[in-house]
């Protein structure tokens, strides 16, 4: 059963006279795993920030577990673990010493739980190196594997996978999957690589200009923009531009169209007349990057 987990409530932040974010509202449950996008200086970060108590809100409440980050401070944070920007880490220790540190900051926090993160993060093949012999997504890996140790309700995570290679692009999805899945935790991702988003994350909420302009499941946000319909056909494509002025030609054997449904059978006579003979006609999703340019109408500061 899922519980809700975070509830920002209709958050204001002001820097002097400039309004920075107005009304900004959504929550996260339970082994949801949030995609938190927006255009660059929308307010992502802020809005991280106010959550975690870093900065002080104007207007508004943040709710973590029911308790409110400003008033019962300690009791909230309690059960959250984030990595804003770069994990901090010792790079003359070992994964396992950087841990060790790390777990006696918490009661009940053992060599057992340390173990079953390592475990979970993959790291028990070279958790005894220095960290400064560790790869850029091991260290990112030691990093998550810092801010689960007590076992948190809600993870905080601002572009974890800014500068990994896509095998450790990878290895994180498979990580944060796992944790939203074992573990239950609600985790909370702001990214720019929408198209790992959309291979992670099975809600989202788009923030611009400092207000939220979409919160949904990523599947409904998807389904919202206009359809495309890949058409597959025997004959080389060199007819049709001038039969579709706005089809995409892919390659010699096949194009695709922005049409709706109704729209198909019109294309597909069309063809027919022309004697072109069509082999599939295969609705493709729209990818979460072209919905959240539909919705933003691009990625710029306003």
């Amino acid at each position: 059963m899922s519980e809700l987990v975070l509830k920002c409530e209709k958050l204001n932040k002001n820097f002097g006279k400039k309004q920075i974010l107005k009304d900004v509202s959504f929550e996260i449950s339970s082994g949801d795993i949030l995609g938190f996008i927006g255009p660059n200086g929308a307010g992502k970060t802020t809005t991280i920030k106010l959550i975690l108590g870093l900065q002080s809100i104007t207007k508004g409440k943040v709710l973590i577990n029911n308790f409110d980050i400003e008033k019962q401070f300690e009791k909230a944070i309690e059960k959250v673990g984030a990595i804003v920007e770069n994990p901090d880490l010792y790079m003359y220790l070992t994964g396992y010493e950087n841990l060790k540190l790390i777990a006696n900051l918490y009661k009940g926090v053992d060599k057992h739980r340390i173990d079953e993160v390592v475990k979970l993060v993959k790291l028990e093949n070279r958790i005894n190196d220095k960290v400064s012999k560790y790869s850029l997504g091991m260290r990112q890996r030691l990093g998550i594997a810092q801010a689960i140790l007590h076992k948190p309700s809600l993870l905080i995570l601002d572009e974890p996978t800014n500068g990994l290679d896509p095998e450790g692009i990878k290895e994180m999805r498979e990580l944060l999957l796992e944790l939203a899945k074992k573990e239950n935790m609600a985790i909370l991702i702001s990214s720019h690589n929408l198209a790992e988003l959309d291979n992670l994350c099975n809600k989202v909420c788009i923030i611009k200009n400092g207000e939220i302009i979409e919160t949904s499941d990523i599947s409904e946000i998807k389904k919202e923009a206009k359809a495309n319909y890949k058409l597959f056909e025997i004959n080389d494509t060199n007819k049709i531009k001038d039969l579709l002025p706005g089809a995409i030609v892919v390659d010699k054997n096949k194009f695709k169209i922005d049409a709706v449904k109704e729209e198909v059978p019109e294309i597909v006579e069309l063809l027919v007349n022309n004697h072109i003979s069509i082999y599939e006609v295969k609705k493709e999703e729209k990818s979460l990057e072209e919905a959240f340019f539909e919705k933003t109408g691009g990625n710029v500061i306003e």
